[in-house]
């Protein structure tokens, strides 16, 4: 799989998916911001709840490579 991001209007909620495997646990890192966990501990996603609080504009999206 490849890298998703998913904004969520509706629930204000931006989440990042960077593998296909299966969730197995999830942390609140901190306030809005969790952290999900295959089996092994790997982190697989990430959600940020109220975005659109959180950060200047959740439905825009930029990506770079760099090296």
């Amino acid at each position: 799989m490849n890298l998703k991001i998913v904004y969520d209007l509706e629930t204000d909620t931006l989440r990042v998916v960077f593998s296909g495997a299966v969730i197995e646990g999830s942390d609140e890192d901190k306030p809005g911001v969790i952290l999900d966990y295959d089996r092994q501990g790997n982190v697989v996603g990430l959600e940020i709840l109220d975005a659109s609080k959180r950060m200047e504009n959740p439905r825009s999206v930029e990506y770079a490579v760099g090296g």
